[in-house]
């Protein structure tokens, strides 16, 4: 599939010497044979505690029902609604490197697309939580499905967005587990031959019987193009009509049309962003640092600069929208984004997404790994305080003064948040200590063309334009997992 080799100029996808197939199988399953190190168990203990405070939160808001938040009369939508859209935003980077990259043959997404997928399906699972638990009566959410019921003729009302978000969200996390687990088989196949006892037996049942054959790789491969077709859709979809939650209604600030694509360019945006704060951490942490390369930080931080422009011209646009269509109410609700009582969380947005994505036009920061992780962190922060001032800026001022109204969190509203945090990243430690953070198969396919060694191995012929060689050993210089003095002897 893999098997002519690249031209010299391309950046190597894989480092290091003396890596054979059997070293890839044993680098990428060190985790997972091996007992968890010192770095791991802190963190895990760190995310299990926010994870309990999740169960706390919840539990407590089931209890005393939705009254235990800081909503009012006014603002009835805040941090709720703010941490639903921030979760499916950030999930949206995993189907994006899945299922886009692979239908435009990008071998760069092998070694990240399955953290990324993993990430989705987490992240798709702390938005839920959210739906759930701000319904009110959580005992009755089955009631969001279209099922015939004892009630009669009792149906949803398909004419709402909220419906629409159900729809959306449960297609969105079906296809994406589907999609992360079809790519999994062959790798858990791979565990299941190095494992024994109770291990074994447990691999042997999530592997389906995976023989490795050509007839079982021809499907294997057939199936994930089909449902990277199905997934590409999804791209574009799921954050459009969670848009729409807000864009159908009539409240200024909300009514527009431009919410879709500018929705969609900031779920990639800041799903980009947390895949590069986990794998930076992990290809640490791991010692993975030659199959997730400087090139991948690098073309990921390359997305992150074109969809923060998008949304900043996404910003821009709105408040031209607003003068240009000569409503009083419509050009108020932008007035008071930018200088009312909440400025503070309007220029802290700009800030983030705007102003700090800019840096990474400058290559020494674009290949810092420490400005990248700090870098992609700001523009999660700022991509939450985008949905918080859309969210409450646009209700806490209604039409008549008498009822307007600030919005402060409780602690419930806060520990929910900081909870499902918690939940997220126990969940994605978890994944990294039972199932290989990196496609073993995926990643092989490329060692014969785009490694380190091949094009190393092509250079001490000396068949190769000089003049390419120079310059392919320069962008080498980026690279934090490549030993120059090996071209140096050359």
């Amino acid at each position: 599939m893999s098997g002519h080799n690249e031209s010299i100029l391309r950046e190597p996808l894989i480092t290091g010497k003396d890596i054979t197939y059997a070293k890839i199988t044993d680098d990428i399953l060190m985790p997972v044979e091996n007992k968890p190190n010192k770095a791991w168990w802190i963190g895990f203990t760190v995310a299990l505690c926010g994870a309990l405070l999740w169960v706390v939160a919840v539990s407590y808001t089931f209890w005393f029902g939705i009254g235990a938040w800081g909503l009012n009369k006014t603002v009835g939508w805040a941090w709720d609604i703010t941490g639903f859209v921030w979760w499916v935003g950030i999930g949206h980077a995993g189907t994006l490197i899945s299922a886009v990259l692979l239908l435009f043959r990008q071998n760069w997404r092998n070694s990240i697309n399955r953290s990324a997928e993993a990430m989705t399906i987490f992240a798709v699972i702390c938005a839920a939580t959210y739906v759930v638990s701000h319904m009110g009566r959580p005992w009755l959410a089955y009631w969001v499905l279209p099922l015939p019921n004892q009630f009669g003729s009792l149906w949803v009302n398909f004419n709402s967005p909220l419906v629409w978000d159900m729809f959306a969200i449960s297609t969105y996390f079906s296809v994406s587990l589907l999609f992360w687990y079809t790519g999994l088989l062959p790798d858990i196949a791979t565990i299941r031959d190095r494992a024994t006892g109770t291990k074994r037996k447990v691999y042997s049942i999530l592997s389906f019987g995976w023989a490795g054959n050509v007839k079982t790789w021809q499907r294997f491969e057939a199936v994930s193009l089909i449902l990277a077709g199905i997934s590409t859709p999804l791209v574009l979809s799921v954050h459009t009509i969670v848009s729409m939650d807000f864009a159908t209604s009539v409240i200024p600030g909300w009514h527009t049309t431009i919410f879709p694509p500018y929705f969609v360019a900031g779920a990639i945006f800041s799903g980009f962003a947390m895949v590069l704060t986990l794998l930076l951490v992990a290809r640490k942490v791991l010692g993975l640092e030659n199959y997730i390369t400087m090139f991948h930080i690098e073309s990921m931080n390359k997305i992150i600069i074109l969809t923060g422009s998008i949304v900043g011209v996404a910003y821009l646009t709105e408040f031209f929208i607003a003068w240009y269509s000569g409503s009083e109410y419509e050009q108020y609700a932008f007035i008071n984004r930018s200088t009312g009582p909440y400025w503070w969380a309007y220029w802290m947005m700009m800030t983030c997404n705007v102003i700090s994505p800019q840096l990474l036009w400058f290559k020494k920061i674009r290949t810092s790994i420490a400005a990248t992780w700090i870098l992609s962190i700001v523009v999660n922060i700022g991509m939450w305080f985008e949905r918080f001032v859309i969210i409450v800026t646009s209700l806490h001022r209604d039409y008549i003064p008498s009822s307007w109204a600030m919005f402060y969190p409780s602690w419930v509203d806060v520990s929910v948040f900081v909870g499902s945090i918690g939940l997220f990243f126990t969940l994605f430690l978890l994944f990294l200590r039972v199932l290989p953070s990196i496609a073993i198969a995926e990643v092989k396919l490329l060692l014969k063309s785009a490694s380190e060694q091949a094009k190393l191995e092509l250079i001490k012929e000396g068949h190769l334009d000089k003049e390419q060689v120079a310059e392919y050993v320069e962008s080498l210089d980026k690279f934090d997992s490549v030993k120059q003095e090996d071209y140096a002897k050359i």
